[in-house]
């Protein structure tokens, strides 16, 4: 069975820095596109960062040049590095991951962990 695990999340103060890792087990995560999506409470799910071999790396707008998506595929793993945290980006983070593509449809997702910005 295919699994993703995320882990990392927990409380920073506005302006510091965070790794999410995604842990994936029951398949080789570098041939899967593999993203994180967020979803703040009272808010619908959004897509933060994807990560393709074909389609390289993607990320919505409120977080390019802050964070950056990674993988490394002996560790089987992908990370989200969060830096310049602001209060806006308190959500439960979800990994994903999907055979074919990006989007906002993944076939495989992780339960969460959730990401507190506060001081």
């Amino acid at each position: 069975q295919l699994h993703v695990v995320e882990s990392g999340g927990g409380l920073v103060q506005p302006g510091g820095s965070m790794r999410l890792s995604c842990v994936g087990s029951g398949f080789t995560l570098d041939y899967y596109a593999m993203a994180w999506f967020r979803q703040a409470p009272g808010k619908e799910r959004e897509g933060v960062s994807c990560i393709n071999s074909r389609e390289g790396t993607h990320y919505v707008d409120s977080v390019k040049g802050r964070f950056t998506i990674s993988r490394d595929n002996a560790k089987n793993t992908v990370y989200l590095q969060m830096n310049s945290l602001k209060v806006e980006d308190t959500a439960v983070y979800y990994c994903a991951a999907d055979p074919s593509a990006c989007s906002n449809a993944m076939d495989y997702w992780g339960k969460g962990t959730l990401v507190t910005v506060s001081s």
